[in-house]
């Protein structure tokens, strides 16, 4: 991504990071730096001999190396190919397959992992990469050892390099509460019932200190940023474009200017704040930010377009580039030639920027390519970014910003929190995590901890309070994302339960749900509304 804007230098962007992201890139530069690998894939990327592997290595390696996209991700090389139908030809001797694998095999399995999972402007652009390509096989120790070095050093660019392009004005970095909780619950979970009012809530009522947390999460985000990227965030992408009214206001309290969310939302608060409980046309109300206060506090908030967002996750990577650009450019031209407001058209397109391109040829290489360069060489059109919007509207009287009265909680997934709670397994897993915030609090007020392990037990308590672990729960996902979030889950409330110093409750050894579905692209996305 980012090489798409140093490529294009006249195309703007608002590139959000996740402050649990960074820790995780800043923990991989430091493993890179110690020498202390502790991913093992990377570990035995860079291990010299990879014939006595044990058991559980040997599977860990075909376990993981052939997780992605095969079509395009591993069907376009031929060699990579080649290592899955072995494998596959091995697997009627069931369990022991992986015996039967030398350690050239594993070697190769390895660098093709690797390679598969590299960034397409490196495989186009670095010598080394197009030399392992085109070797395609038999990779020596040697090589193994230059790709290791390779990674570390992408890995340790990546914050500056995002960082430099802010300072050259060209992008906007915003931020999201610091371990990606799903703000408006940790505040109440009867938010829920804006979107949905018959759903079911977890059993224990409301999340114990809720307020307390989501501010902390705010806070730990500010700081994260100042420290990676020198300044505090103008804005904030809450977790999932998750909103409330108490939530936008919370975020406001703490400086955050601007925050955006799903179509869904705005339509949802429209009618609730509409006297009559009806919207006027698509067109009139979505194209322009609004804006929240409570005469303290304000907070702009800009809603995506669901359908130009979806297009770009779940459809273009069907079409050939030139193609799927060409019906983006139409729509965007549709709605400039359609505004008869007075206004300039304000169209927010947001989606998440990790997960559609490995569905797309090449990574997506062309059509990203093609559409910066379609969109700043149109006449009508400008790519800009939340926080200049917000500034040239202080002296641009064609930029609309009206208040929105009321806003009815939900996010950028249909418009609701469903994806997050109101299941029984959802909502057993914030029962789960109720049970264990009570507990830390009463540890809390003991003072039988030291600083160190207080730090340790809050940090362990924000781990669980991230999104993802609800986002999966559900039969409507696959069996085997189901079963490893929930184990992930459960392990990470046990672990925060004995750095409590205290027993670990026996229902954590059960299961929380079993999923059975095949969701588009694997689940890792949805769509702003049901199809």
């Amino acid at each position: 991504m980012a090489y798409h804007m140093e490529s294009n230098p006249k195309a703007r962007v608002t590139f959000n990071f996740v402050p649990v992201l960074l820790d995780q890139i800043e923990d991989y530069k430091s493993q890179f730096s110690s020498g202390e690998i502790r991913d093992p894939l990377l570990a035995m990327l860079a291990r010299e001999n990879l014939e006595y592997l044990n058991n559980e290595e040997r599977c860990l390696v075909v376990d993981s190396c052939f997780k992605s996209h095969h079509e395009k991700m591993l069907e376009p090389f031929a060699h990579y190919q080649r290592l899955l139908n072995i494998y596959k030809a091995l697997q009627i001797q069931g369990s022991t397959a992986s015996n039967y694998l030398s350690g050239q095999y594993i070697a190769d399995l390895l660098v093709w992992y690797h390679l598969a999972w590299t960034g397409e402007s490196i495989r186009r652009n670095n010598l080394l990469v197009r030399t392992l390509l085109n070797k395609g096989s038999q990779y020596t120790y040697e090589e193994r050892k230059e790709l290791f070095k390779l990674i570390g050093n992408l890995i340790a660019e990546l914050i500056p390099r995002y960082k430099r392009l802010q300072e050259s004005g060209q992008i906007e970095i915003s931020s999201t509460p610091h371990y990606h909780p799903i703000l408006p619950l940790l505040l109440d979970f009867k938010s829920t019932r804006d979107a949905q009012p018959l759903a079911p809530l977890p059993v224990c009522g409301n999340y114990p200190g809720g307020r307390l947390r989501a501010k902390a999460h705010i806070e730990s985000a500010k700081t994260s940023h100042q420290k990676r990227f020198g300044q505090s965030p103008f804005g904030m992408w809450p977790a999932e474009g998750a909103v409330s009214q108490a939530g936008l206001l919370l975020m406001a309290e703490h400086g955050v200017a601007w925050t955006a969310s799903g179509e869904g939302v705005l339509a949802n608060s429209l009618k609730k704040s509409s006297e009559t409980g009806t919207i006027p046309s698509r067109a009139d109300y979505l194209f322009k930010p609004y804006l929240i206060n409570n005469g303290s506090n304000e907070i702009v908030c800009f809603f995506r377009d669901d359908n130009l967002s979806d297009k770009i996750g779940f459809e273009y990577a069907k079409l050939d580039a030139s193609q799927a650009v060409g019906d983006f450019i139409e729509s965007l031209e549709a709605i400039h030639e359609g505004n008869e407001s007075g206004h300039h058209r304000i169209v927010s397109v947001i989606l998440d920027g990790e997960n559609a391109w490995e569905y797309y040829p090449y990574n997506a290489f062309y059509f990203l390519n093609e559409l910066y360069q379609a969109l700043t060489d149109h006449p009508d059109i400008e790519m800009t970014t939340f926080k200049d919007i917000i500034e040239r509207a202080k002296h641009d009287n064609k930029i609309d910003i009206p208040h929105l009265s009321q806003v009815t909680a939900g996010s950028w997934v249909y418009g609701s929190f469903s994806t997050w709670i109101g299941s029984t397994d959802k909502n057993l897993g914030w029962d789960l995590l109720c049970d264990a915030k009570k507990q830390f609090d009463l540890v809390m007020q003991s003072g039988l901890l030291n600083q160190s392990e207080i730090a340790a037990c809050e940090r362990q308590l924000s781990i669980c309070e991230g999104s993802d672990w609800f986002w999966w729960f559900g039969d409507y996902n696959s069996a085997e994302s189901v079963d490893s979030f929930d184990r992930l889950y459960r392990r990470n409330l046990s672990n925060l339960y004995r750095l409590l110093k205290l027993p670990v409750p026996q229902i954590l050894n059960q299961s929380i749900s079993c999923g059975a579905g095949d969701p588009a692209v694997g689940g890792t996305m949805r769509r702003g509304q049901e199809e």
